[in-house]
């Protein structure tokens, strides 16, 4: 399949391949359409060979193009799944223009099936709301790459590892991306000549991310398949497809709330979308909320076995929604009063405590006792359900105050793809916070053993002030980045006014602590100043969100077990919209002095920049061995006209040497602790990036991709 989105007319229409070596398809009107942009002046051959490839060489048996460069919805035994290919399903069985889905390596490294419908996008596969480790991923491989073999094996590069049921050699097979959301190897009947499907990443075709589309409901019978239906009150927006889902058969009159009633509907869930979750709940109180929301569409009440009562989640959207003997609770539609009768349902009811029954008896028995039994009677039970109510209250008290339960945990996981700590386990975690390693502007770091074994760090965060809501808004956000030069985040703590992270230990601790211990020789140095490069170019360049570190300097640069770096604290900083550069959204200067952008000191525009200014005088560091403080505490004077020694120390050095990094030059910058033991092709560039980094004007640094290409440039030289 080729030129999906721009079919040309059969008739008329022309694939011809140039003299000038070009492969180029036209329609009938000789417009060109499509063109392989490739250029020979040999002679060329297009042939399709017998595993699928169309493959366009010359006569020395150079490539020149071919199609498995260029998959759609289909890849091939022999064909590679890369970082720079992608799978995209059909509309339908009979429309073959791209779809929802999408096949794809993410910036994780994880194979994932994307959807992106006409109203939300989000992973469908594998499990969104399980970390990496947990779905069998192994995201620390950034090769990218993925294939179907001949004998029916699938394997990709983050350790997805399938085999078809029908494993084995003889058998012309193929990985679809098919338009119902669903990843299928297929198998060639010989017999039949019919395909049948041999794999299949989803069994439960109703969990694919929105199969239906919005305000819709998934059922699924083996005998008749997936079926798709509007919520109650809710009409279909395209009869063609389902995938723009349904639309309100109705106005809400949201400006009374007298107005708006729900309906029950059994064995029925919405995933996701929900405005917040509220523990303990009524089934009144659940209901007020959702009242007290415009956006509130309805909510869901679950009940928490395992601490005995209700759990609140309304919902924002209503999508997802998948009817199945297997969802205990309910869900409850916002709808018109006028409408809620119109399906012959009693209205809504609270299953109350018991008092009600229990005072009614009580009445009954003391009817007999007297004139006025029934006043007694009155006042006992009001005395009953008193009581009983101040043992509610405070059971409530007491557990609010406890942590949360396993099913909420899970539920939060979903939200910021991390584990919730509370502060007794991670105080019992730390021995009472005993073991200190480190301290910055952001908190204290202490040394922890979590209940798996798991040595961590636990970072107190200073700056409490933060809500519950937007600190776990911003985790969600930091959920989301996943790089082999970040630190890993394991958890969180929020309780009262504690704020707490729980982060990977490295054994080595910080760059700050190593630069003057003599066990950073000059290959472990480059290897530093490239990983943070890639960590800090993955936040400014490759992540779903921009992400600015502000606070860039050897104290935020952690070592592990084989001196590997990882950039931590980038969670800290405020996370901006991809394109923003509003400085007013930072209320204050971060980082250190000698390590911070003049633009923090003249109230510029806040940039990307800043962190490769910071980049540049670490680099000068791990060269020099110098600091750019000397000697001056944390956040200090930020005063402009403070000299930069370092900076201009080094270019002193340089300019001795009419600006070429002689050997004469470098060997008087170099660490004396390195012993002369360098590369001097790689310290010239070092010392070259370093100081475009550090360069006055921030239109004149480079980004930090182009150092990465810069840096692995060099080394490619070198093989």
């Amino acid at each position: 399949m080729a030129n999906r989105d721009r079919p040309v007319n059969g008739k008329n229409s022309r694939l011809s391949l140039l003299k000038s070596g070009s492969l180029v398809l036209t329609d009938a009107g000789q417009f060109t359409v499509w063109t392989s942009s490739t250029q020979s002046n040999s002679s060329l051959q297009l042939q399709l060979h017998d595993n699928g490839n169309l493959v366009l060489s010359n006569i020395e048996g150079g490539n020149l193009w071919q199609s498995f460069n260029s998959p759609t919805n289909t890849l091939l035994p022999g064909q590679s799944l890369t970082q720079n290919s992608v799978l995209i399903s059909s509309r339908s069985l009979t429309n073959y223009s791209s779809g929802f889905y999408k096949l794809y390596f993410g910036d994780d490294n994880v194979l994932s099936l994307l959807y992106q419908g006409p109203q939300t996008a989000g992973i469908s596969w594998p499990d969104p709301w399980k970390h990496s480790w947990d779905n069998g991923r192994y995201p620390y491989n950034n090769s990218k790459v993925a294939t179907l073999d001949s004998w029916g094996r699938f394997q990709s590069s983050d350790q997805f590892d399938i085999i078809t049921v029908d494993y084995g050699p003889g058998i012309q097979r193929r990985l679809t991306v098919d338009f119902d959301g669903n990843v299928r190897v297929y198998s060639l009947d010989m017999a039949s000549r019919n395909w049948k499907v041999t794999w299949q990443s989803t069994l439960q075709p109703c969990t694919v991310h929105g199969i239906c589309g919005e305000n819709s409901l998934c059922t699924y019978a083996h005998e008749t398949g997936r079926k798709c239906t509007c919520a109650p009150g809710y009409k279909i927006k395209s009869q063609k497809d389902w995938a723009y889902g349904c639309e309100p058969d109705f106005q809400l009159p949201y400006n009374d709330s007298n107005a708006s009633g729900f309906l029950l509907l059994q064995n029925v869930e919405f995933y996701g979308y929900d405005i917040g979750f509220f523990s303990n709940s009524t089934l009144d109180n659940c209901q007020n909320l959702c009242l007290n929301y415009c956006s509130c569409k309805g909510f869901q009440f679950k009940f928490d076995k395992d601490k005995g009562y209700y759990n609140c989640y309304p919902k924002a959207s209503l999508f997802n929604g998948y009817r199945s003997s297997g969802f205990d609770f309910p869900i409850y539609l916002r709808l018109p009063q006028s409408i809620i009768t119109s399906f012959d349902q009693k209205p809504l009811q609270q299953t109350n405590i018991k008092c009600t029954v229990d005072a009614a008896s009580l009445g009954r028995a003391y009817q007999k006792k007297g004139q006025h039994g029934w006043v007694k009677s009155s006042l006992r039970c009001t005395l009953a359900v008193g009581t009983f109510e101040i043992i509610c209250f405070f059971t409530y008290l007491f557990k609010t105050r406890r942590g949360p339960s396993a099913r909420i945990q899970g539920y939060t996981q979903v939200a910021t793809g991390f584990r919730k700590f509370t502060f007794a386990e991670l105080k019992k975690a730390s021995k009472n916070f005993s073991a200190e390693i480190g301290q910055g502007g952001g908190g204290i770091v202490y040394k922890g053993v979590l209940t798996d074994n798991r040595v961590a760090a636990i970072k107190c965060l200073n700056e409490a002030n933060q809500g519950e809501a937007e600190f776990l808004a911003e985790l969600s956000t930091i959920g989301k980045l996943n790089h082999m030069n970040l630190i890993e985040i394991w958890g969180y703590c929020v309780e009262g006014k504690h704020r707490l992270l729980v982060y990977e230990y490295m054994e080595h601790g910080s760059l700050a602590k190593n630069l003057h211990s003599g066990r950073l020789d000059w290959k472990k140095r480059y290897d530093i100043a490239l990983g943070t490069a890639k960590g800090l170019s993955y936040l400014h360049e490759e992540c779903l969100e921009w992400v600015l570190h502000c606070d860039v300097k050897p104290q935020n640069i952690l070592l592990d077990s084989n001196y590997q770096p990882k950039v931590a604290d980038f969670g800290l900083s405020k996370l901006l919209n991809r394109g923003g550069t509003d400085k007013s959204t930072f209320s204050r200067i971060r980082g250190i002095r000698g390590y911070m952008a003049p633009e923090w000191v003249f109230n510029l525009p806040i940039t990307s920049k800043v962190d490769v200014y910071s980049y540049g005088i670490v680099v000068l560091e791990l060269l020099t061995g110098r600091s750019p403080v000397e000697g001056h505490s944390m956040e200090e004077s930020t005063s402009a006209m403070e000299p930069r020694r370092l900076v201009t120390w080094v270019k002193e050095k340089m300019h001795e040497a009419n600006g070429r990094a002689s050997p004469i030059a470098i060997a008087k910058i170099v660490d004396p602790v390195i012993n002369a033991e360098f590369d001097m092709a790689r310290v010239e560039i070092l010392v070259q990036v370093a100081l475009q980094c550090v360069e006055e004007d921030k239109d004149a640094r480079p980004t930090m991709s182009q150092v990465v290409d810069t840096l692995l440039h060099q080394e490619s030289d070198e093989y």
